[in-house]
């Protein structure tokens, strides 16, 4: 029986065996994170979220005989969304190769390099101020923010209360906005 306990090893060996309902906890678990380290091999959004697609696809394909390693599926599912990714930059490369000397249209006619130079100065400070936090608001930070976890699924990670989590990342936030505001 599939329930809001169930481990990923549970989830995985549900969904072999057909189970439609495993699968999609699989998916609401994963999404975010796959789509994020998509989304940071491609730096595109709409290859990030095709690729997505792609690597549950062949999840759901591969499941019958596949047993989890570890604790966590994010590992497996990582490791495909690299392979899909990939084969898009691939795809791409060959894409540019046939259309050379054409105009990509997906490129700005010019680059603004001080929004370039603005951009990387407000992501070093942030970075900083980041650095300045403690080591559980850190990991708070890597795991919601960049990760994409949910406060219940940090919390469990981390070994603390949901509501420590939640309060810290409310603080967090604050912190990194008045960062932004500076900046502007």
């Amino acid at each position: 029986m599939i329930d809001a306990d169930s481990t990923d090893a549970e989830l995985v060996a549900a969904a072999a065996d057909g189970s439609e309902t495993a699968f999609r906890a699989l998916f609401r678990a994963y999404v975010r994170p796959v789509f994020w380290i998509a989304h940071g091999l491609l730096d595109d959004r709409g290859d990030a979220e095709d690729v997505v697609q792609e690597t549950f696809a062949v999840a759901w394909r591969k499941l019958r005989g596949f047993e989890l390693a570890g604790a966590s599926a994010l590992p497996w599912l990582a490791t495909i969304c690299r392979n899909v990714a990939a084969n898009r930059i691939r795809q791409r490369r060959r894409e540019r190769e046939h259309t050379a000397g054409s105009v990509d249209e997906r490129q700005p006619d010019t680059v603004d390099v001080e929004q370039q130079v603005i951009d990387v100065e407000l992501a070093d400070r942030i970075a900083r101020e980041v650095a300045r936090m403690s080591d559980t608001d850190r990991q708070i930070f890597t795991l919601c923010i960049t990760q994409g976890y949910a406060y219940a699924a940090a919390a469990d990670e981390l070994g603390v209360a949901h509501g420590s989590v939640r309060n810290r990342l409310s603080r967090i936030r604050t912190r990194l906005r008045s960062v932004v505001r500076e900046e502007a």
